[in-house]
């Protein structure tokens, strides 16, 4: 079939999969929304996790909306992600490689649905602007105000006229403005053409889209390399063109398809307070010096849907979008770009942020190549604060086969590297809650740092201490057999050798399994040797 149009056939396939559930009742979006939605990740293993469909909304002001919000489309689950690229679970990374190393430039028509209603000017606020719009608050009782969670935010290098798609939230501050927390950020793309345009004495356009297809999604939050042009990525994950029109106000081309979009003009010549807000590394993000936006056009299709992500404490489809996003992205650079070919699996742990934690998996490294690797991940800005470097045999994605492996393949005195980097905004370890002040005119940055382990084996071990895959085959049978529980197997659960394994010792076992290990005790008898040397 081909690829989602838009939102509308996205939510389509989501619900004929019994992926979506449709909430009809009077929900409060500032007060019940995200609480509702919290508790299935809380509550409910992954496989169950749901997209859901508000079409009933209301507010802490008394007011009902006409305009439906839709959340858990994009990544509730690894399943929900796998149907949003129309692949299998066990194809994501191989569709992602593809996408990376064959993108597709952008269609420019002339027009679509997202302009098919236009508020500019003096029309501007005859709806309420933003106000129109069901924004739920996210984390009640903490946030200050509204936030979109799904800003698919497009801003262009002033040099090079690239394009970067972005997700930051948007604090609501009027029906006009809002914040805009990507700046001043150099680890953010868009916070380099705020800086850039800076420096220029110029002032950053932007235009924030709401509601698109799943892959316009997907490579908002994935992080590449500075300069690649997200949309064109999209139409690799497509496998045809992102159709997009040029903005009203702005000189942004923005997919033409999408639900929403929000014009505006961010001044580079002042800043001013933001948050706080539930992030999501788990803790409230607090007050901070960021830019800000001044709304000049918002235009959207007839009867709209207005989609959010669900972010805040992981797990959440925030972090599972960025999970897998991050991990295929990274996995790129190392594979193809630095041809390192002995990368078999990049993880990032949903647990921590999705980017706080990364484990690589390798099969027959060179030898430089584990801490090229690791260096390389340990360069990357933002809030990782592990590396891991694990063999094939390894699961990057379970936290016990990890741990499993630093504790047992490698020498902290050896195998470990701290390296420096400017710490996070968000990183609470690092300074007291208030001190982590993002404010360009301080000219401050505060030191953090990151731990790179390598948890390979140097050599050989001996076989893992559980029985062969043919005994534990038979095993599941009998368990099947007899009724017992469905299993959820985690790896390893069979034995397997590791190198060293002497011919002997696996006589001494097959023996063992005729009966005859007397004989081996009566072999073993005959090496005995005094338990004393002689003076």
């Amino acid at each position: 079939m081909a690829y989602y149009k838009d939102l509308r056939e996205h939510i389509k396939a989501l619900e004929e999969h019994g992926k979506l559930v449709r909430i009809p009742w009077v929900i409060n979006k500032d007060t019940e929304m995200h609480p509702f939605l919290r508790l299935q990740f809380r509550g409910l293993p992954e496989e169950q996790r749901r997209a859901f469909l508000f079409e009933n909304i209301t507010d802490v002001r008394g007011r009902k909306f006409d305009i439906p919000v839709v959340c858990g489309t994009f990544g509730a689950s690894r399943e929900i992600y796998a149907l949003g690229l129309q692949c299998q679970p066990d194809q994501i990374m191989e569709r992602w490689t593809h996408a990376q190393l064959h993108p597709i430039k952008t269609k420019l028509v002339p027009q679509g649905p997202v302009q098919e209603v236009v508020h500019v000017g003096n029309t501007l606020m005859e709806h309420g602007a933003l106000d129109e719009f069901p924004i739920p608050i996210s984390t009640p009782g903490y946030d200050p105000a509204p936030f979109m969670t799904s800003p698919l935010m497009i801003t262009r290098d002033p040099d090079t006229g690239i394009p970067n798609v972005g997700t930051y939230r948007v604090h609501i501050k009027s029906p006009t403005r809002t914040g805009a927390n990507f700046a001043p950020m150099r680890q953010k793309d868009a916070g380099m053409h705020w800086l850039k345009c800076r420096d220029k004495g110029i002032p950053l356009e932007v235009a924030i889209v709401i509601g698109s297809s799943p892959n316009i999604g997907y490579v908002s939050v994935a992080k590449f390399p500075y300069g690649v042009n997200e949309l064109e990525v999209a139409g690799g994950l497509a496998g045809e063109p992102v159709e997009v029109v040029k903005c009203k106000t702005v000189n942004i081309e923005v997919p033409a398809h999408a639900e929403i979009v929000v014009e505006g003009i961010i001044p580079t010549d002042e800043i001013e307070p933001e948050a706080p807000f539930g992030e999501a590394a788990g803790y409230i993000g607090v007050r901070d010096m960021g830019a800000f936006m001044n709304v000049t056009c918002i235009t959207h299709r007839k009867k709209p849907i207005w989609q959010a992500f669900f972010s805040q404490f992981p797990p959440s489809e925030s972090s599972k979008i960025r999970q897998i996003g991050y991990e295929n992205a990274l996995y790129k650079v190392l594979k193809y770009d630095m041809e390192l070919a002995s990368v078999q699996k990049v993880a990032a742990h949903e647990s921590c942020g999705s980017n706080g934690m990364f484990v690589i998996q390798f099969k027959d490294p060179k030898p430089d190549e584990i801490w090229r690797a690791l260096e390389h991940v340990g360069r990357i800005e933002g809030y990782t604060k592990l590396v891991v470097a694990v063999d094939w045999d390894i699961n990057p994605w379970d936290a016990d086969a990890v741990n499993w492996a630093i504790a047992l393949r490698m020498q902290p005195h050896r195998d470990s590297r701290i390296v420096h980097h400017r710490l996070s905004a968000q990183d609470h370890s690092g300074l007291p809650a208030g001190q982590l002040v993002r404010d360009p005119s301080l000219k401050v940055e505060v030191e953090g740092s990151r731990l790179l382990l390598d948890a390979t084996m140097k050599w050989p071990y001996p076989p893992v201490s559980l029985p062969k895959k043919e005994f534990m085959e038979h095993a599941i049978e009998l368990w099947n057999q007899h009724g017992m529980p469905p299993l959820k197997l985690k790896e390893p659960w069979y034995g397997y050798t590791l190198g060293y394994w002497p011919e002997e010792a696996e006589e001494e076992a097959a023996a063992a399994l005729r009966g005859e290990y007397y004989k081996t005790g009566e072999k073993l008898a005959k090496r005995r040797k005094p338990s004393r040397e002689k003076d």
